[in-house]
């Protein structure tokens, strides 16, 4: 607070209530105004106070920026994204190709999954059934050729009948018959004549008369047509 000393007659005057009070009014109104100055700012300085200072951009050396550094720093940004870019595609194809390599081993596997790893073994050959070249044998053949032709007859039916007409012998003929006597005499295991083996020959085996297993054959299926089947034969056909 502001002293406040009173002029030197009036401090040889006598001092009255009413003095005081004016005198304290009066010192109040100037403490007042004081603290008034005081506080308030002034219009000039308050806008640079509270202004908030503009930022110079500088270099790496401390320096303001000039319109060459500027220029500078944006090529470096475009080579910079040129450069992302560049990676974001190399990373691209990468993937790719992974993609296709993951596919083409998921293919291979599937493959290998679906291909046995070792072919089946071919079915061996089956070599030719070998016959003995005698009677046996000869009926044997003859059985096996009659049977994948549909022509009926037993090894007993056969045999039987060989042994009454020729008693085994392929080469054996008749010179004394009707037939002999016309010319075709009967020929062969089960005595055929020329013509009815030419009618009834068995395709497969030999095209002669007296060849054993032709023979037989061909008696069977004149048998089978004539008779059923050569084992209803007991006597001369």
């Amino acid at each position: 607070m502001l002293g406040f000393t009173l002029p030197r007659a009036a401090r040889n005057t006598r001092i009255t209530r009413a003095h005081k009070v004016s005198a304290a009014l009066v010192a109040t109104a100037s403490c007042a105004a004081a603290l008034s100055l005081t506080a308030a700012p002034s219009d000039a300085a308050t806008p640079s106070a509270h202004a908030p200072a503009a930022v110079k951009p500088v270099s790496a050396n401390g320096l303001p920026l000039t319109a060459k550094d500027r220029a500078d720093d944006g090529k470096k940004d475009k080579v910079l994204a040129s450069s992302v870019a560049d990676h974001l595609k190399v990373t691209g194809v990468e993937k790719q190709g992974h993609t296709a390599k993951e596919a083409a081993s998921r293919s291979v596997e599937r493959k290998a999954i679906a291909t046995p790893k070792t072919a089946p073994k071919a079915a061996p050959k089956v070599a030719p059934k070998r016959y003995a070249n005698n009677l046996d044998g000869w009926i044997r053949q003859s059985l096996d050729i009659m049977k994948a032709k549909g022509i009926p007859g037993s090894y007993e039916g056969l045999h039987r009948n060989i042994m009454r007409e020729s008693s085994g012998n392929p080469n054996a003929v008749n010179g004394w018959d009707i037939n002999a006597i016309n010319g075709i005499p009967s020929k062969g295991l089960l005595q055929v004549i020329q013509p009815t083996f030419d009618t009834y020959h068995v395709a497969g085996t030999a095209n002669k008369l007296t060849d054993p297993v032709a023979n037989i054959t061909a008696a069977a299926n004149y048998a089978a047509h004539r008779y059923g089947s050569i084992d209803n034969v007991n006597s001369a056909y």
